[in-house]
């Protein structure tokens, strides 16, 4: 990896840290959009490289944090996204081998959609959704999380119309990314699919990730919440459309040629 490139990566996954710390997701899509877009490490090992930095940012999040968790919530939505987080990995693995251009495509229109959600401003509920249903979009979390580390954008939309305090489903999701990021890297271990010797270069952006997590807790900055979230759609649905659109277009020149 160059200097440049590291230094780039590290710029990523310090902007990518403190949305996360703010929002309680977003890391893994900043940051796979990111790496995707500008080619800084193959997409597979950036779901690692984003497996560790989730991990890191977790332990922080919820050094203190975690009496807040909302325990009947977190159980249906972790059994369940850990069932579907094998699928999700054993479906990157397909599409790396039949073409990156898919992986970019899928990946940019998982980001496109997710910013696109972020546009939205959930209706509270009155009354707390089933267990089935936070089974159902824990499901569905595993099987992003299993694809691209990127676990968020359905379940943070599902908890945030619960009546639950902001802090409470904001270190609920943290805790489901966190053992989600633990049971995926032992996925990768498992299969022997240990990353290229430029990988570990990226894991200078743990420190980077530390440092900015303890920033955005301390000195959060004077924006309100919808000014965050409309930051975050608007990173988040360039870096997706600069992913999908280009990966479409080769798509249909390979079938056309």
């Amino acid at each position: 990896m160059s200097a440049a490139g590291l230094a780039g990566l590290l710029a990523l996954a310090g902007v990518a840290a403190y949305m996360q710390t703010l929002t309680g997701f977003a890391l893994g899509l900043i940051m796979m959009g990111g790496i995707g877009l500008c080619g800084l490490m193959p997409l597979p090992e950036a779901a690692v490289l984003v497996g560790c930095m989730v991990l890191v940012n977790a332990t922080q999040v919820l050094a203190r944090g975690w009496r807040d968790i909302a325990w009947a919530e977190f159980w249906p939505i972790i059994i369940s996204s850990l069932v579907a987080l094998t699928g999700g990995y054993w479906l990157l693995g397909v599409m790396v081998w039949v073409s990156i251009d898919w992986v970019k495509l899928v990946l940019g229109a998982v980001i496109v959609a997710s910013s696109l959600q972020l546009a939205l401003n959930p209706r509270r509920l009155a009354v707390r959704s089933s267990s089935a249903s936070f089974a159902f979009f824990g499901a569905v979390a595993g099987l992003m999380g299993g694809l691209f580390s990127t676990a968020g954008p359905p379940l943070v939309f599902h908890l945030y119309r619960q009546p639950l305090p902001a802090v409470s489903i904001r270190e609920t999701l943290v805790a489901v990314f966190a053992v989600n990021a633990v049971i995926r890297l032992a996925i990768v271990v498992a299969a022997g699919e240990v990353p290229h010797s430029g990988f570990w270069w990226g894991l200078l952006c743990i420190p980077v990730v530390m440092i900015l997590t303890f920033v955005a807790k301390k000195w959060p900055p004077p924006l309100s919440a919808l000014s965050i979230r409309r930051t975050a759609f608007g990173l988040l649905l360039i870096s997706g459309l600069s992913l999908a659109v280009p990966a479409l277009l080769n798509i249909i020149g390979d079938h056309a040629s």
